[in-house]
């Protein structure tokens, strides 16, 4: 995970169509390496990997200043306009044994702060993730919910959002042992909030006590 004066982490994105899965990933990079536009149907269909550069000011270890990398892998969303449930599953295990090699730190399940989760969506998307991630998923996932500009332009205040959230959304941030994150569509590109972002990341991976998950693709 470290090496030298440098910690990188992996991540992987996943969620339904344009829930802003390749536009957050490209916040956390920091660049555009994902394609990301409107588009009346999925536009990912091979997964793809993307690299930042060298991230200061994010965390000390020992009392010297880390330099953070971080590798996040974009995934076909599910469920998708051309791809099963089944192909989306293969490319994703294929590009993890592909790119990942070490382990996974987190997968992030992006969801839209400005849309309700309702019970059929919430039991989609657990039994995809169970599936690719197997029985010990909930440690290793978190909820990264976008466009919580449109949430607060409402007068919701992540608290207030909370409150009044459904009990589908409630069930799944239990599931995952509350590792959430609000991501402001506006405010993303500002430096801080990406450090912030990421500060509440690597919270998650050290609560974890930095363990990675090891996926193995198996071919058929």
């Amino acid at each position: 995970m470290a090496e030298g004066n440098d910690m990188t982490i992996n991540l992987l994105m996943l969620g339904r169509t344009q829930t802003g899965k390749s536009a957050a990933g490209n916040t956390l990079l920091g660049s555009y390496d994902f394609q990301s536009h409107l588009s009346p149907s999925s536009v990912t269909t091979r997964c793809s990997l993307g690299r930042s550069s060298r991230v200061l000011g994010i965390i000390r270890r020992n009392g010297c200043e880390l330099a953070l990398r971080i590798q996040i892998l974009d995934t076909p969303s599910y469920p998708h306009s051309s791809l099963s449930k089944e192909q989306v599953q293969h490319e994703v295990r294929r590009a993890l044994a592909q790119h990942f090699r070490e382990g996974l730190h987190l997968a992030l399940l992006v969801l839209r702060a400005d849309l309700p989760l309702c019970p059929d969506d919430n039991d989609q998307i657990i039994q995809f993730i169970q599936e690719l991630l197997g029985p010990t998923w909930k440690d290793f996932t978190a909820v990264l919910l976008t466009h919580a500009d449109k949430a607060e332009e409402a007068g919701f205040s992540e608290d207030a959002y909370l409150h009044s959230a459904s009990n589908s959304l409630l069930s799944l941030l239990s599931l995952v042992q509350h590792k959430y994150i609000f991501l402001d569509n506006q405010k993303s590109i500002i430096k801080e909030e990406r450090a912030t972002i990421l500060r509440k990341l690597l919270d998650f991976i050290r609560k974890n006590d930095h363990q990675r998950l090891l996926l193995k693709h198996t071919k058929g």
